[in-house]
């Protein structure tokens, strides 16, 4: 946190000293204290539609929105005054305005639910050229000031285009401007939702779809392509696994979150649905940051490249495979292993085996490093919160402690218990990477390697739930007859021939339904569908890199363009809107949640920090753009802000439990429309929220 002393000091250096003006901008932009403080300045009016995106100029002096009303306004933010209104010559919803770089401003690109493409002349109040090359809603555009001729395009089409704005362009099926086709590799329901490109590094170009990966494509090693060859491309069935190699092989790689790579997730009896509604890079063109629909927010590190961890515990010198068999007159006292297991077994692994044994069954307590008393204080109250059943805030108190001291293991262990106990979206995987970082810090924490077991379970991973289960009763057979073990045990058990019936049933399903469900988009009732993808995209899925850091308690079920944006200098901050009406401040380091503040009377979709100042623009379902700033310290509460950020954010994690994303019935429903004879089980949150919103009288349709 600045001081005051500090402050005033760098203000003075920077009089003398102009290599001192980055350092005072990178750390005065946002702090913790301006977030605090921040609040609303300013409601500019105009649209009379939904605002469904915002986008400032280069230096922030203007700020551009564009609505369900078809047009384009141009802002001035800092007297508040409406500078210039563009009537396009769009049809359908604007979801996506870019100024075009190293144009004086002049120059404007729009897409939009009518498929078009526009290039508009601000100055001359007349739209440059029409692009109708996509078939479906254009859902973002993306440019870069490296290259101030190109832009880019994501449509529901599957398609990424690429337009250069020299060259004269005509709508036809050869014209040479797809780079990439998600349909060639995902199949014919592949949708581009959004893209954006490395502000660093512009060759490279990621697009998020209606899937939970998020794809890099290097676009130097990809030549463009045209509609009739993509066309031509495509098998005329859903089966897509014979086809040969669409793109060269090392143009992509591929980001997910870890428990989201291998099979889709059932909700109430349906496929659920992901979809990447915005994904942005860090100025420092590391950052990845991922607005995932029907989930969570997630950080990945380009070039840190988390591997995704795959566990074989049948490497451990503690495998093995009659562990846990009904040899009950063989076995023995706690703290040794079953006599029948060294029966076959060499004299001089046994003994190795003994000693490991006994090094495993010493207690890890006596020699684990003092916590600075900081530390120690925050997991004392951490405990305490998990005793009273306050698993939100022990998960809050933990992650303090943990960016204080990130080599303790009874930190990370402990917080992978009140995460478990949590279970919001997200969490039973998270808790795992917990157990498994405590092991490595401390590799006899037997409690870290139990929780690992029902972790593996919960997310289904059974054979690997067994094998470590194994692996667990060998190592600390003291505790391998335990209530907790042997009941654990059991549900991995059931849970392998549930599996096994449900493999038996599959293999007897008509190949033609399953053609059939995958054909209609809107019937996801079948329980064991997963589609077929092209053998490249199955590799590069397979080798997907994990996240860094994920941020939770906002909600994003109901439209498909929200955005998550940094905040600040050096990406300090994450903001993101909600569902709920709310706008969700976290810190990029702790991912604890800062603050909330109502920014919508019903859902809150763009947030786009200024480039150079503490200013927020946002807008929603509300025909207004809303302006924040740092506002005086009058000692004034701010109405707008949610005092107890752990029930708002709860309420939204219950509510995405409760939804399918994107589903345009249970959106509806999210948006306050109950049709005739429908039955609700909605808590008295969620009612509330519910009659707040009042039924939708817009357009922003979800996908």
């Amino acid at each position: 946190m600045t001081t005051d002393g500090s402050v005033f000091d760098l203000l003075w250096k920077r009089e003398i000293d102009d290599n001192i003006a980055r350092k005072v901008q990178s750390r005065l932009h946002v702090t913790e204290e301006l977030l605090q403080r921040l609040g609303l300045e300013k409601e500019l009016e105009g649209h009379t539609g939904c605002v469904n995106c915002l986008e400032w100029n280069s230096t922030g002096e203007i700020l551009a929105s564009a609505s369900d009303d078809v047009r384009i306004i141009i802002w001035d933010p800092f007297r508040h005054k409406l500078l210039d209104t563009i009537s396009t010559n769009h049809h359908g919803n604007i979801f996506s305005v870019k100024f075009m770089p190293k144009t004086n401003d002049s120059l404007m690109v729009s897409g939009a639910a009518d498929y078009m493409i526009n290039l508009h002349d601000i100055k001359l109040h007349e739209t440059v050229s029409v692009c109708s090359c996509h078939t479906s809603r254009v859902k973002r555009l993306a440019v870069c000031p490296d290259c101030p001729h190109l832009y880019w395009s994501a449509a529901e089409d599957g398609t990424v285009r690429q337009f250069d704005i020299r060259a004269p362009h005509v709508c036809r099926s050869d014209s040479p401007n797809i780079l990439v086709s998600l349909k060639r590799c995902l199949g014919r329901l592949a949708e581009a939702k959004c893209l954006s490109v490395n502000p660093v590094r512009s060759e490279l170009l990621a697009v998020g779809a209606n899937d939970p990966f998020v794809r890099i494509y290097d676009r130097r090693m990809i030549r463009l392509t045209t509609t009739h060859k993509i066309e031509q491309l495509l098998p005329d069935s859903n089966d897509y696994t014979h086809q040969t190699d669409y793109l060269p092989e090392g143009c992509a790689e591929y980001f997910v979150a870890g428990h989201l790579r291998t099979r889709p997730s059932l909700q109430n009896g349906k496929l659920k649905s992901y979809t990447s509604t915005y994904v942005t890079f860090g100025a420092n063109g590391r950052d990845l940051l991922v607005n995932l629909g029907g989930e969570q927010i997630y950080l990945f590190d380009i070039y840190g490249r988390r591997i995704v961890q795959h566990f074989n515990f049948r490497a451990s010198p503690y495998y093995i495979e009659d562990a846990g068999s009904s040899n009950k007159g063989e076995c023995t006292s706690p703290g040794t292993l079953p006599s029948c297991i060294y029966k076959n077994i060499p004299p001089i692994t046994s003994r190795w085996i003994r000693a490991m044994l006994e090094d495993a069954n010493a207690d890890p307590i006596t020699s684990r490093p003092t916590l600075p008393p900081r530390v120690e204080t925050l997991r004392l109250e951490a405990n305490d919160a998990f005793v009273a059943l306050d698993y939100s805030a022990a998960v809050r108190l933990y992650n303090i402690a943990i960016n204080l001291c990130k080599e303790s293991a009874v930190l990370y262990g402990n917080r992978a218990a009140a995460l478990m106990k949590r279970d919001w979206d997200g969490d039973i995987y998270a808790a795992l990477r917990d157990c498994q970082k405590t092991l490595e810090l401390e590799s006899n924490h037997y409690k870290a390697h139990f929780r690992m077991i029902r972790c593996l379970h919960e997310l289904q991973w059974t054979t690997v739930a067994s094998d470590c289960l194994k692996v667990f009763k060998n190592k600390y057979p003291s505790h391998a007859q335990s209530n907790a073990c042997r009941a654990l045990e059991k549900d991995i058990e059931t849970a392998r021939v549930n599996k096994e019936k449900e493999a038996e049933e599959m293999s007897k399903t008509d190949k033609e339904e399953v053609q059939h469900h995958a054909a209609n988009r809107w019937d996801f009732n079948l329980t064991l569908y997963r589609p077929s993808f092209s053998p490249q995209e199955e590799q590069w899925q397979q080798r997907a890199f994990d996240y860094e850091k994920r941020y939770c308690g906002h909600c994003n079920t109901t439209t498909d363009i929200k955005e998550a944006n940094f905040f600040g200098e050096e990406g300090q901050f994450i903001v993101a809107g909600s569902d709920d009406g709310y706008m969700y401040f976290w810190d990029r380091n702790t991912t604890n949640n800062l603050r909330i503040l109502r920014g919508d009377g019903s859902i809150v979709n763009c947030l786009q920090p200024h480039p150079t100042y503490c200013l927020l623009a946002s807008s929603g379902i509300d025909p207004v753009v809303r302006l924040w700033s740092p506002l005086p310290e009058d000692g004034r509460k701010d109405d707008r802000e949610v005092s107890n950020k752990d029930v708002a954010a709860s309420a939204n994690q219950r509510r995405m439990r409760r939804m399918n994303p994107f589903d345009v019935f249970d959106v509806m429903m999210n948006m306050g429309y109950n049709p005739e004879g429908a039955n609700s089980d909605a808590s008295d949150d969620d009612e509330d929220f519910m009659n707040r919103v009042g039924a939708p009288n817009c357009a922003c349709r979800p996908s």
